[in-house]
């Protein structure tokens, strides 16, 4: 890790943005009409989908299907003079319906089948989105429900609430994270004093464990992504136990993701130990209405978001209207043309040189066992306004052409189709995470030096203007040793034309393009890319997805890699040209 930047705001961040200070642009948060008016209107539409048993959503049914319950039960309780919805007979019927499927579908321990839309099931669970959404349903209309209801919830949900309050609150994880602030509402509702002291407590142990620079972490670095679900817990208990503990803990959380998110409001997912990219624009949740930093990040996001035609969903709008808080806004650091960050002493750096904004990341460990944890192999992104995200796209496992550098032969490393139980870390011939890295910036130039045993590599990044940027790799020489490095392109910026004539799509049909063949170059939508001598450029390089029995994955989810072998030669430096046509 680079350790020549200081620290700042109490982060360990070097940020060159305004924040809070003279000049900054404040602005107000309070979108509440907004949410209220999509509330109302979602409501007929969940409605004609419940079916006559109470069910909502496609066959096959699945636990989570239920969790509309709660974006109901908020527009039956919100006392609004333009909700037409606010204490609605026949919305409350709807409601106590919805949650006594739930009680029929729980075994003897209060715990439902964990199946999924594909027809695949992981066994029981208390599921923890479910449970935290029927007790707040249940907080909202237990007053006003038929007696022997009212008996049967309390006494379903007490049942599921001792089993969460025994089993479920061990290790600080995501999962438990929302199992607590959902405890907590329980011992509102069902008045258990302890519960709400026990779950008070276990948040105070994820606020604890918050990295001082904003995140959390469930094996080494950022879990950006389930970040979010951190944020939601953590904000949502705020809203109601005012736990004064909890603002510093969302405070650093919304600093976080203001600069980690593209300017297209994507969240980054270079530094992600858990994810690859996604193209959506993360809304952000209630939890980022207690800060000024949040509320900035939430109103950018939500103008990115409504540009884009993007619909808000009930559950979203219900959250922020019974949970949410009005206030100033600081402009997050994504709004600006220039901007840049160094995460920790050198953990990652995002630069932001309109129109181009590039993320490098340092974190390094060995591949973890766990399928859920994904291999840090892939340390650079880089974005345009005219392209979106474009090269990178974070990591996953058993597939070595996501990684920058690799030192062996990468054919040894790949995933068995139909294989549900895979050797995640074998003993073979190749390194494909770096097992050290450093950022190293030289005048206009960004870069990372990685250590892949005894071979050093280096990538360089250099903006030659707004159109047009250079990436230069390169390897230390060892003879006999192979290395090479990977650039993975995301699928949807076009069709693949080149240089020489041929054409192909991203679609489920597989080629390969050695740099002969095609003509030195290629043309991508509106990118165009050299390919340097001995360099091939492949379709489609599958990841393995985690969320799969069977890790299977499509083209959809595949990557354009063009892979550079790096030679033997004392000169071994290759250039990549990349222009914005």
């Amino acid at each position: 890790m680079n350790t020549r930047w200081g620290t700042c705001l109490g982060l360990g961040w070097v940020m060159q943005v305004c924040m809070a200070g003279p000049g900054c642009s404040l602005e107000h948060w309070n979108p509440r009409d907004l949410f209220l008016e999509s509330l109302v209107q979602q409501v007929p539409n969940i409605l004609a989908g419940q079916d006559e048993q109470g069910r909502f959503g496609t066959e096959p049914w699945i636990c989570q299907d239920q969790n509309l319950i709660f974006p109901l039960a908020a527009a039956w309780s919100f006392q609004d003079e333009n909700n037409p919805l606010y204490r609605d007979e026949k919305l409350l019927d709807a409601i106590v319906a919805g949650g006594d499927v739930l009680i029929r579908e729980a075994d003897e321990k209060g715990m439902w089948t964990f199946r999924k839309k594909d027809h695949s099931t992981w066994g029981q669970i208390f599921m923890p989105w479910t449970y935290s959404r029927w007790i707040r349903a249940f907080f909202m209309i237990r007053d006003f429900m038929p007696e022997g209801k009212r008996e049967a919830w309390e006494q379903a949900l007490s049942k599921g609430y001792e089993g969460i309050s025994r089993t479920c609150l061990g290790t600080v994880h995501n999962i438990p994270a929302h199992h607590a602030m959902g405890l907590y509402f329980a011992g509102m509702a069902l008045e258990r004093e302890d519960w709400r002291i026990q779950a008070r407590d276990f948040m105070r142990r994820v606020m604890a464990v918050q990295h001082t620079d904003g995140y959390w972490s469930e094996h080494h670095g950022p879990v950006v992504a389930y970040n979010f679900v951190y944020t939601d817990s953590l904000g949502t208990y705020f809203s109601v136990s005012q736990d004064p503990e909890a603002l510093e803990a969302l405070r650093k959380a919304a600093l976080f993701h203001a600069s980690f998110t593209y300017p297209d409001g994507s969240s980054v997912e270079t530094i992600d130990e858990r994810n690859p990219y996604s193209r959506s624009i993360s809304l952000g949740n209630v939890g980022f209405t207690h800060t000024p930093e949040g509320r900035g990040y939430l109103l950018r996001q939500l103008e990115l978001h409504q540009a884009q035609g993007g619909t808000l969903s009930a559950d979203f709008c219900a959250s922020m209207l019974l949970y949410g808080q009005q206030g100033t806004a600081i402009q997050p650091p994504g709004a600006k043309e220039r901007s840049r960050l160094v995460l920790g002493e050198g953990d990652a750096l995002v630069l932001r040189q309109a129109p181009w904004f590039l993320c490098l990341s340092t974190f390094t460990c060995e591949p973890p066992s766990s399928r859920w944890i994904q291999d840090r192999q892939n340390y650079l992104s880089l974005y345009h306004d005219d392209l979106g995200m474009f090269l990178g796209g974070g990591n996953t496992k058993l597939q070595p052409l996501w990684s920058t550098f690799t030192k062996g032969d990468v054919a040894l490393l790949r995933h068995e189709p139909g294989d549900e139980n895979p050797e995640f870390f074998p003993a073979i011939d190749l390194i494909w995470c770096a097992q050290e890295a450093r950022i190293e910036e030289q005048g206009d130039s960004y870069g990372l030096v990685l250590k892949y045993g005894e071979v050093s590599c280096r990538a360089a990044l250099r903006f030659e203007d707004e159109k047009r940027a250079s990436l230069s790799l390169s390897s230390g020489k060892k003879p006999g040793v192979r290395v090479e490095a990977h650039l993975p392109f995301m699928r949807g910026l076009g069709s693949v034309q080149s240089w020489s004539g041929d054409q192909a799509e991203l679609e489920e049909t597989s080629f390969e393009w050695n740099s002969e063949q095609a003509g030195g170059g290629f043309r991508y939508g509106k990118l165009s890319v050299s390919m340097p001598e001995g360099t091939r450029l492949c379709w489609p390089v599958l990841p393995h997805n985690p969320y799969k029995k069977d890790g299977a994955s499509d083209h959809r989810s595949g990557r354009l890699v063009l892979a550079v072998p790096l030679s033997e030669k004392e000169e071994n430096q290759v250039v990549v040209s990349l222009t914005v046509e």
